[in-house]
């Protein structure tokens, strides 16, 4: 057992030394996924100020978060029982947001944020997957380096948790009491994707999304943040991407645009205006495999806010790009009951 938890223990030393090389600062876990190190305040009278590190000692949690090789290397060997390690959210370079969809009881986490990708118009672009030992999934996404994402649980949707600013994500190779931490077939080598717009603006308290501007002036990480370390090192060249991957109505152009599991995201929106019925129409003509539902939707919901009786010619378009009648149909009724239309009734069967 000893010889596994120092196997354990190399390998999560190699995997956390690999994540600081692409910018990512670390930590060392426990078997229990929570920090490796005690906390040294521990014994602290009732009242005393917290501390994040000010004092120079280790065991603050995700306050020790570092990139510094040499750092990672000290705080392991302070923990020779730590088997994983967490990597530290809302840090430059890539300022890191979690989606943690978990699989307890009978929530489905993934049905929820498809529903919440095509009620808010987004798509989670190809990014980092990581699987957890319970069958949930971990998704990686970066935010703005001038806005701080909260920690949540629920709050988004049953079943979803964000990790953000002062929160941490179990990193690939960890070994917990359930079993091992990977990545998901295929996503190893992506970059983290950028939040998409729609659902950034979800993630921020109602106050902080207004009017489509992020931050408010508010630094990143949570104003008292780990430490950076050696900053991004040079390891696989991980990017923040300059596009968004914004939703179709948010004026941010095209995202990463292949389809993914939660919504395919439109290269482009039609124009308003006196052809905006005929731009809706060609909009969802154009939808390749993987996006015409979600485009189909979309056009929908602004024919239907706009008052343009128009679901005749996008069940025709919807159709002539290869979806079921009965899909496009079920489609148009939930753009129908989201928008509160009541002309045109004779659509539906």
């Amino acid at each position: 057992m000893a010889t596994t938890d120092r196997q354990a223990t190399t390998l999560a030393l190699a995997h956390a030394l690999s994540a600081a090389e692409r910018g990512l600062a670390v930590i060392p876990l426990s078997r229990t996924k929570l920090p490796a190190l005690r906390s040294p305040h521990r014994l602290d009278p009732p009242g005393t100020p917290p501390c994040h590190g000010e004092c120079g000692r280790p065991g603050h949690g995700v306050y020790d978060a570092t990139t510094d090789p040499a750092r990672i290397r000290a705080l392991f060997a302070m923990a020779p029982w730590a088997t994983g390690y967490g990597i530290a959210c809302g840090l430059p370079p890539h300022h890191l947001i979690g989606i943690d969809l978990d699989t307890k009881g009978d929530t489905d986490s993934t049905a929820a944020l498809r529903e919440l990708a095509l009620r808010h118009l987004f798509t989670i672009p190809p990014t980092v997957v990581i699987l957890t030992p319970s069958g949930g999934r971990h998704l990686w996404l970066t935010g703005p380096p001038d806005v701080v994402v909260p920690n949540s649980a629920g709050r988004l949707a049953p079943g979803i948790d964000i990790r953000g600013a002062g929160g941490y994500l179990v990193g690939p190779g960890s070994r917990t009491e359930r079993g091992v931490y990977g990545a998901a077939p295929g996503t190893a080598h992506l970059p983290p994707a950028p939040c998409p717009r729609a659902l950034l603006q979800l993630l921020l308290p109602p106050a902080r999304a207004v009017g489509g501007r992020f931050g408010g002036g508010a630094g990143s990480g949570s104003g008292t943040g780990p430490r950076s370390g050696s900053g991004s090192g040079s390891g696989s060249g991980w990017r923040t991407g300059p596009g968004s991957g914004a939703g179709p109505g948010s004026g941010s152009g095209a995202g990463s645009g292949s389809g993914s599991e939660w919504g395919a995201e439109p290269g482009s929106s039609p124009d308003s205006g006196s052809q905006h019925g005929h731009g809706l129409v060609q909009f969802v003509l154009s939808a390749h495999e993987g996006q015409r539902n979600t485009r189909l939707f979309w056009a929908a919901c602004r024919a239907y806010e706009n008052g343009l009786a128009l679901s005749g010619e996008l069940l025709e378009a919807a159709l002539r790009t290869g979806l079921t009648e009965r899909e496009a149909r079920s489609t148009l009724a939930s753009a129908a009951r989201l928008t509160g239309w009541r002309g045109e009734g004779g659509i539906r069967r």
